[in-house]
């Protein structure tokens, strides 16, 4: 049964929730936009199984309060080391870094700036900033709420007071069930960024994707075992995003596409995506 506790770590306060022996190997599950660690409620019991599942509210939002500090708080490869440092303050090895949405971009930065720290790292339905298709993909008009989230402060004082009906839009958007995303789900994760707080940090990981994209965009080798998982409701050619990560530098890359889901892949499809996080840690190995 998966437990819930939180830990102090730069003078931040971290939500997670957890199941499974800490002996076991690690597997960090990271939430994206507009989500919370619940996302993975479907499956933390049955990864639990076999690893120490463990998923993270990310910084500022829902349970975890406080944002980062420092020079670049919000910059995506400093922000997937604050989360690697937390867990490895709780023992963790032998981890796999997984994440869907801004989560995948955190999974990407852990691979490519900390891979002798990891044992691999799953994306999950998401596009990493300055890899192909990026450049294509945020010239889409469907697209344009990177742009809108990325303006300093007014995204929050347009959406404060109405995240529900803000959020919904996104929910019904890019869901390939739309009746997975129960009420009770939309409630939580509304809740979950309802505080002035939650709402900036929200929008500040958008705010960091132009940096994310420069950085990503000189490639370096990534030997780290990658794995791209994506669901087909969305209708885009997963080739493409994975020949963007080869060509970005990903050495040890795999890819998956399951059917039936749209962006909430752990809600939409948890047996599927239980079964593709089991496989690739089979395939991996313990090793970091």
């Amino acid at each position: 049964m998966a437990r819930e506790s939180t830990l102090s770590i730069d003078g931040l306060t971290l939500s997670y929730r957890c199941a499974g022996d800490p002996g076991s190997p690690w597997l960090i599950l990271l939430h994206g936009w507009p989500q919370s660690k619940s996302i993975y409620d479907p499956v933390l019991d049955e990864l639990g199984k076999d690893e120490h599942a463990i998923a993270f509210d990310l910084p500022g939002i829902g349970g975890s309060v406080g944002l980062p500090h420092g020079p670049s708080p919000c910059e995506l490869h400093a922000l997937a080391g604050l989360l690697l440092r937390a867990a490895e303050s709780l023992g963790a090895h032998s981890i796999v870094f997984a994440g869907v949405d801004v989560g995948g971009m955190l999974a990407f930065a852990a691979a490519r700036e900390h891979g002798a720290r990891i044992a691999g790292a799953v994306i999950m339905n998401t596009v990493i900033p300055g890899v192909a298709p990026w450049s294509r993909l945020i010239a889409e008009p469907r697209i344009w709420h990177f742009a809108f989230h990325a303006i300093p402060q007014l995204p929050e004082r347009l959406v404060s007071g109405r995240e529900r009906a803000y959020f919904d839009y996104f929910y019904e958007l890019l869901a390939g069930d739309k009746h997975a995303l129960t009420n009770e789900i939309r409630n939580d994760w509304t809740r979950a960024y309802q505080r002035p707080e939650a709402l900036k940090a929200g929008f500040d990981w958008y705010r960091a994707l132009e940096s994310a994209a420069q950085r990503n965009a000189s490639p370096v080798r990534i030997d780290t075992p990658i794995l791209y998982l994506r669901g087909d409701a969305g209708g885009r050619d997963i080739d493409d995003y994975v020949e963007g990560l080869r060509k970005a530098g990903a050495a040890n890359l795999r890819s998956r596409l399951i059917s039936g889901s749209g962006e909430f892949l752990p809600i939409e499809a948890p047996a599927a995506t239980c079964e593709a996080l089991r496989a690739f840690r089979a395939e991996i190995g313990h090793a970091a």
